[in-house]
């Protein structure tokens, strides 16, 4: 295993303990870029935590990142929409606006004033070998790479230090983005006095689900269930999911990756282990799981398809939730803000 990750799993449970000892004692920043309607892959992987750390009592920040849809293409098209739309999705997993900041990127300026320094502080060595940079960039669509691309980690940065978060969850591969986060704050600290607190990785144990096709689960592949697919729509991608021609249905993700993913779907929404869902398939073959499937991921999702519908017909409630995000943590980065550029002597 890499070191890097296994340092990362034991800090991960030594955090949980701490957390649930005092959660009101952590605060968490994560989010999304508001490109499209998030999916299941999303609710499993990220979302269901979330919701989790929140009921907790961590305090949580949520950042819809309009700004970061810029990094890997040259407009960010139906910008409002989306925002909108990933604001639905938020609530209508279990986000409580009145518990946790859900806000975006290009309401609060002082957050993003902080690239400035932050870009100060680590070279153009380290941004070029930050092996998540070099996965986005080969597989970006552009013809050339823009700059925001390549300080991608450092805007990063900026969205966990601004409000000062200790926890950021992410998966394995976010670790390398994560570390500059850290770098930052250690070196800010060093060079003009301590202001942030070191951020740690909250590694998320979700569920590696792949979409129908058999490749990762992505919202431009066409392979995700949306949180608002209905019901047809999602019986459609999963009739079409990928199998293969052993009737007998077994949870074997290495030999059986078509299978397995959708064994564990259902296993997911009912919260069931996959194997006991295999088995009560059996000799059942594709049809019969796919059956199954489909009757958990729409029975897992009625409830919140209901709540997203409804948060979909008043948008005027979903602007309020976002102005108020807004402001709050508008007040936060201000303050944060202040603080730099008190520690680096900027003030007049």
């Amino acid at each position: 295993m890499d070191p890097v990750v296994e340092a990362a799993e034991r800090r991960t449970r030594d955090l949980e303990e701490r957390v649930a000892a005092d959660p009101a004692a952590f605060r968490v920043l994560t989010g999304d870029r508001p490109t499209g309607p998030l999916h299941l892959g999303h609710y499993f992987g990220t979302l269901a935590n979330r919701v989790r750390l929140q009921r907790l009592g961590v305090d949580v920040f949520v950042l819809i990142a309009d700004y970061q849809v810029l990094t890997d293409r040259d407009v960010a098209e139906r910008l409002p929409e989306h925002a909108l739309g990933l604001a639905a999705d938020y609530l209508a997993a279990g986000i409580d606006p009145a518990r946790a900041t859900v806000f975006r990127h290009s309401a609060v300026p002082e957050l993003n004033q902080l690239m400035l320094p932050f870009l100060s502080l680590v070279s153009v060595a380290e941004l070029r070998r930050n092996p998540t940079v070099k996965d986005e960039i080969a597989a970006s669509s552009q013809a050339a790479v823009s700059g925001l691309m390549f300080t991608y980690p450092v805007h990063q940065a900026a969205d966990i230090l601004f409000c000062k978060a200790d926890l950021v969850p992410v998966g394995k591969d976010q670790l390398p983005h994560q570390e500059i986060a850290r770098t930052v704050a250690r070196r800010f600290n060093e060079r003009y006095g301590p202001v942030f607190p070191v951020p740690d990785a909250l590694l998320s144990d979700a569920p590696n689900l792949l979409g129908t096709d058999g490749r990762k689960m992505s919202k431009s592949r066409g392979n995700a269930i949306a949180l608002s697919a209905t019901p047809d729509d999602t019986a459609r991608l999963l009739r079409r999911a990928v199998t293969d021609a052993d009737r007998r249905i077994t949870y074997e993700p290495d030999a059986r990756p078509g299978v397995s993913n959708l064994v564990l779907l259902a296993a997911l929404c009912q919260g069931r282990d996959p194997h006991a869902v295999a088995a009560d398939v059996g000799d059942g073959g594709a049809a019969a799981l796919k059956k199954t499937a489909i009757e958990s991921v729409n029975e897992f999702l009625r409830p919140i398809r209901a709540r997203r519908a409804d948060l979909a017909a008043d948008p005027a409630y979903l602007r309020r939730v976002l102005a108020e995000g807004n402001e709050r943590a508008r007040a936060v980065a201000a303050r944060t803000l202040t603080e730099v550029r008190e520690a680096m002597a900027m003030v007049a």
